[in-house]
């Protein structure tokens, strides 16, 4: 694990090499996705398929603030937040274009990225982004903030206690996130309940689920200037209520206003580079290739 501080807070992150020989290729910049327990551990599996695979193309993989090892400070997050942590990782350390490789809901911070530092960002890779009408469909601010000062109060802790707990977690993934309920395995459960025994891991998770992300970004995707994969399951769903629409027509959708896109549906739900590793990193892997 190494650091680097960005606006005074340490931001954790690992640099893994290919495990033989130089690396080649653009580096990749994963970002993890934000929930009770989430941070960089969540693309462990997708790291050593993509090496065993193969490829040799090094891989950047940091915990955003507030997750994982990074500070966690009580904020109120944006996307850009995280966008301009990931600017001072890429200008500063990579120092090199980079392939984003995003899960589910982070696409935002990825565009967030494209916008900040768009010459440095060769391409992206979507791991089941949110159905389009919740991309183009914001929250009003008033609603945010009321929901963020309702979890920022002793009674959001407790609840943050009781979502911690092996069973609901394990509930909340059969019922929201995988495809197959025998892909919860104890190494999902015991990361989950590990990474949120800090308290303070709350406030990046209740930012998330106030809504701070949720904006108009269909003039954002629409410029978008990189090649862009959106990847969905086939059992893709969404956590919102009310968003319910076939694999099929997300994909349809995205490929409408992505200029420069491309996608495929691949076995699984919700969390691709998990449950369907093997199947994520044989789509990814020749659009990576091709970047070169």
């Amino acid at each position: 694990m190494k650091h680097y501080d960005w606006q005074g807070y340490n931001c954790a992150y690992d640099r893994i090499d290919p495990p033989t020989g130089e690396p080649s290729g653009s580096p990749l910049l994963l970002i993890h996705p934000i929930g009770v327990g989430l941070s960089r551990w969540f693309w462990t599996r997708f790291i050593n398929a993509w090496h065993e695979s193969g490829q040799r193309n090094v891989i950047y993989n940091p915990d955003l603030l507030g997750c994982g090892e990074s500070d966690l400070p009580r904020v109120a997050y944006h996307p850009d937040d995280w966008g301009q942590q990931l600017q001072k990782l890429v200008t500063d350390i990579i120092q090199e274009p980079v392939v984003i490789v995003t899960q589910g809901a982070l696409f935002p911070v990825a565009l967030s990225c494209a916008e900040l530092f768009p010459e440095q960002v060769k391409a992206i890779a979507l791991s089941g982004p949110p159905a389009w009408r919740l991309m183009t469909n914001p929250t009003q601010p008033q609603q945010q903030n009321v929901a963020w000062n309702l979890f920022d109060t002793p009674l959001g802790a407790a609840f943050y206690q009781y979502a911690r707990r092996r069973k609901f977690l394990a509930s909340f993934s059969e019922r929201q996130l995988f495809g197959d309920p025998a892909d919860i395995d104890d190494n999902w459960l015991d990361r989950l309940q590990a990474d949120s025994a800090k308290a303070a891991t709350r406030h990046a998770v209740f930012a998330f689920l106030s809504g701070f992300w949720r904006q108009d970004y269909q003039a954002a995707i629409e410029s978008l200037t990189c090649p862009t994969l959106a990847v969905f399951g086939k059992q893709a769903s969404s956590v919102t209520k009310g968003y319910s629409e076939s694999a099929e027509k997300r994909l349809a959708e995205y490929l409408e206003h992505l200029p420069h896109g491309e996608g495929c549906l691949i076995s699984g739900r919700n969390v691709l580079p998990y449950e369907a590793t093997d199947a994520f990193v044989n789509v990814v892997r020749p659009f990576v290739d091709a970047l070169t």
